[in-house]
C-alpha cells in the first residue's frame, strides 16, 4: 500500500509545483516553508505555524504571487462555490446515533440508487432523508447515492466534481451528509457512496496548479486521466486512498461504487484498485462492519473480485451491464447499437448461469472479442451487481427515458421478477419501483457562457449523428431539463404505479425469506428457456423463476405445485402421473416452489 504520510498540519498542502505558497486564513496571510520530514516520492508538502487551530475558517492558498486565493484540494466544505475560499470542518462534532448499526453483507441484499438533486422537490440530503420510511418498507438494504462531491453550477448528474473532499453545499454540506448516513442507519439502511477517481470535471479543476495531479496527453473518455503511476503519483494516489478513507471513517458509509476503473490508466505492478481493497478491508477491520467495494466496470475482467492471493484486486463485486441489456432486450425488443448481441432469450439465460454474456466471446458493437470467463468456484453471484434500469442506461438515452414511458405494466413486472429473483445483487433506479413517468435526462448547470454552450451542442450533435430529431434531445443546460427529471411522488399509489409499486415490496419480501434466491453460488442455478416461444425458467435449488416474454399465453415445466407469486393470474396445472406445467399469460412472470 501507497507509503503513510507523517502528521500533517490543519492547512498543510502538496504544491510541489509552487515556488512560493501563502496560506490566507480568516483574512490573515500565512507564509508557509517546504516540510523538511518528507519521505520519498512525497515531497512538495508546505507547512506554517500561528494559524487558527480550532473553529471554522475561511481559507485559501496563493501559488507564486498570486492573488487569488486557489480553494484546498482537499477541502470538505465550499459554502461559496468551488472558485472560493474553502472552509474548514471538523468531521468529528457529529455525535453519531447508530452504535447499533452492524452493517450488512450484500448477499440478499436490495440496493436502491438515487439522486439528490431529483430524488425529493427540495433535492436535499435532509429532505432524502425524510423518505427513509419509504425505502426501509419497500425493503430497500442499501442507498447508492450519485457523487455528491463539489462541482460548478447548482446541479448536475455529480460526476464532473473538481473537489472530491467536499460534499455538494447545495444538497447541505458535510453535517447534513453525517446527519443523512445517521439517520439511514437508524433505519436499517446501509449508504454506498458514488466516488469517480478517473478524471476530474472542466470547471474549478484546481488541482494541476498544486501538482502533478493529472497525466499530461493522456486522456479518457471524460478529460484527462489521474496520475495513478507517473511521476509524483505515490502522493496523488494516496489523495484517493485517503478520500476513499475520508467516507468510510468520517461519514461512516457502508461501501464505495467506484466509477468507470476500466477508464483508470495504472500500470503499476501494484494497482489502486488493489490498494482499494485492501484498505477496505482494513476500515472493516476497525470498525467490526463489512465493506463493499463495487466497480463499475466495462471489461468483464472477474479479476476485479478475486482475492489478492488468487492474483485479484479483491474488490465486493462490480457491476454486470451484460444483465441489464439482456432483459431491456427481451422486455423492450429495442436491438439497436450494443443490444444487438443480445437478441434472444439464450443471452439472458447465459447470464444468468454465468455471470458475463460476453466472456471471450465476440462483440459486434466492439468490433473485437470481449470479456473472460468467472471462476465460479471463486465468486460468489452476489458479487455482480445487476439492473434493469439505472442512471447511465437512462440518462444516457436522447431523451432520457424510462422503461415505463414505453412499456406496459406487465413487461415492467417481468423486468422486476427478473432482477429480484436473479441470483446477482439487484439494484433499481429510484421511481423504478411504481414506475415513473418522469424521464431522468442529462442536466448540467455550467455558469460559464462558453462551457454551457459546448455542453448543449456537444448533446445536440452526438444524438443528430445517430439520427435523431433534434426537437427530441433536451438541452441539458435548460432548467426544464433537470427539474422534469424530478419524481413525482404522488403517482406512486395510483392505479398502475400502485400495483407496480405492491410487486416490488412482494418480490423484495419473498427474496428475503427465499434464500434459495439469494444464497446458493453459481453452481445452483440451471436455466430452461425456449427460444421461439420466449419463455425462460430460472431454477435455483427448489425454487422455479418463470419469465414470459411473450405477449402470447405459454405453459413451462415448472418442478413445484406451490405458487408463491404471479404477477397477472398465472396457474399450475395438475397432470396427473407427469411434471407440473404452469400456465403463463403473455408478459408475465411468476416464481413457484417444490414445497
Amino acid at each position: 500500500m501507497t507509503q503513510q504520510a507523517p502528521e500533517r498540519g490543519r492547512f498543510d498542502v502538496w504544491a510541489p509545483a509552487a515556488d512560493t505558497v501563502t496560506l490566507l486564513a480568516g483574512g490573515t496571510e500565512y507564509a508557509m516553508t517546504r516540510r523538511s520530514d518528507e519521505a520519498p516520492g512525497d515531497e512538495g508538502w508546505w507547512t506554517t505555524a500561528g494559524v487558527p487551530a480550532h473553529d471554522e475558517v475561511d481559507y485559501g492558498y496563493l501559488l507564486d504571487g498570486d492573488t487569488t486565493a486557489l480553494p484546498d484540494p482537499r477541502s470538505r466544505r465550499q459554502p461559496h462555490g468551488v472558485h472560493s475560499l474553502s472552509r474548514t470542518f471538523d468531521p468529528t462534532a457529529h455525535a453519531w446515533q447508530d452504535g447499533a448499526w452492524q452493517g450488512r453483507e450484500l448477499t440478499g441484499a436490495v440496493i436502491y440508487e438515487l439522486h439528490l438533486g431529483t430524488f425529493t422537490d427540495a433535492g436535499t440530503l435532509d429532505a432524502a432523508a425524510l423518505k427513509l420510511d419509504y425505502l426501509a418498507e419497500l425493503g430497500i438494504d442499501f442507498i447508492e447515492l450519485l457523487p455528491v462531491n463539489g462541482f460548478n453550477g447548482t446541479h448536475n448528474w455529480g460526476y464532473d466534481g473538481v473537489l472530491w473532499y467536499a460534499v455538494h453545499e447545495g444538497y447541505g454540506g458535510p453535517a447534513a451528509y453525517q446527519r443523512f448516513v445517521d439517520a439511514a442507519h437508524q433505519a436499517g439502511i446501509g449508504v454506498i457512496q458514488d466516488v469517480v477517481y478517473n478524471h476530474l470535471g472542466p470547471s474549478g479543476n484546481y488541482l494541476p496548479r498544486f501538482g502533478p495531479y493529472l497525466k499530461d496527453g493522456a486522456g479518457n473518455t471524460w478529460g484527462d486521466s489521474v496520475n495513478l503511476d507517473g511521476p509524483g503519483s505515490d502522493t496523488v494516489r494516496r489523495y484517493i486512498l485517503d478520500n476513499a478513507a475520508m467516507w468510510l471513517r468520517d461519514y461512516h458509509v457502508d461501501g464505495l461504487r467506484l466509477d468507470a476503473v476500466h477508464a483508470l490508466q495504472d500500470e503499476r505492478a501494484l494497482p489502486l484498485l488493489e490498494e482499494l481493497g485492501e484498505m477496505a478491508e482494513v476500515v472493516s477491520a476497525e470498525t467490526g462492519r463489512p465493506v463493499a467495494m463495487i466497480a463499475e466496470s466495462d471489461l468483464n475482467d472477474p479479476r476485479l473480485l478475486y482475492s489478492r492471493p488468487e492474483n485479484g484486486n479483491g474488490l465486493r463485486a462490480q457491476w454486470s451491464d451484460d444483465f441489464h441489456h439482456a432483459v431491456h432486450v427481451n422486455v423492450s425488443g429495442e436491438t439497436a447499437g450494443y443490444y444487438a448481441d443480445f437478441d434472444s432469450v439464450g443471452a439472458l439465460a447465459k447470464v444468468l448461469q454465468d455471470g458475463f454474456f460476453h466472456d471471450g466471446s465476440y462483440s459486434s458493437f466492439r468490433g473485437r472479442h470481449h470479456g473472460r470467463k468467472i471462476n465460479k468456484a471463486a465468486v460468489h453471484p452476489s458479487a455482480l451487481v445487476v439492473c434493469n434500469q439505472n442512471h447511465d442506461q437512462i440518462g444516457n438515452r436522447a431523451a432520457g427515458d424510462r422503461l415505463s414511458q414505453t412499456l406496459g405494466y406487465g413487461q415492467l413486472a417481468v423486468a422486476a421478477v427478473a432482477t429480484l429473483a436473479s441470483p446477482f445483487t439487484p439494484m433499481l433506479f429510484m421511481g423504478e419501483e411504481y414506475g415513473a413517468s418522469t424521464p431522468w435526462q442529462f442536466f448540467t448547470s455550467h455558469p460559464e457562457p462558453e462551457l454551457a454552450e459546448a455542453t448543449a451542442t456537444g448533446r445536440l450533435d452526438e444524438f443528430a449523428a445517430m439520427g435523431w430529431d433534434p426537437e427530441v434531445v433536451p438541452n441539458p443546460q435548460d432548467p426544464r431539463t433537470f427539474t422534469r427529471s424530478k419524481l413525482k411522488w404522488s403517482e406512486a399509489y395510483d392505479g398502475d404505479h400502485a400495483r407496480l409499486l405492491d410487486l416490488y415490496k412482494r418480490l423484495i419480501c419473498l427474496r428475503r425469506a427465499t434464500p434459495e434466491l439469494s444464497q446458493p453460488g453459481f453452481a445452483a442455478t440451471s436455466v430452461v428457456f425456449d427460444e421461439d416461444a420466449k419463455w425462460l425458467l430460472l431454477r435455483r435449488g427448489g425454487i422455479d423463476v418463470a419469465l414470459n416474454f411473450s405477449p402470447e399465453t405459454a405453459q413451462l415445466p415448472v418442478r413445484g405445485q406451490h405458487l408463491l407469486l404471479a404477477t397477472d393470474g398465472g396457474s399450475l396445472l395438475d397432470v396427473s402421473g407427469l411434471e407440473p406445467r404452469l400456465e403463463l399469460p403473455g408478459h408475465s412472470a411468476a416464481i413457484v416452489a417444490d414445497r
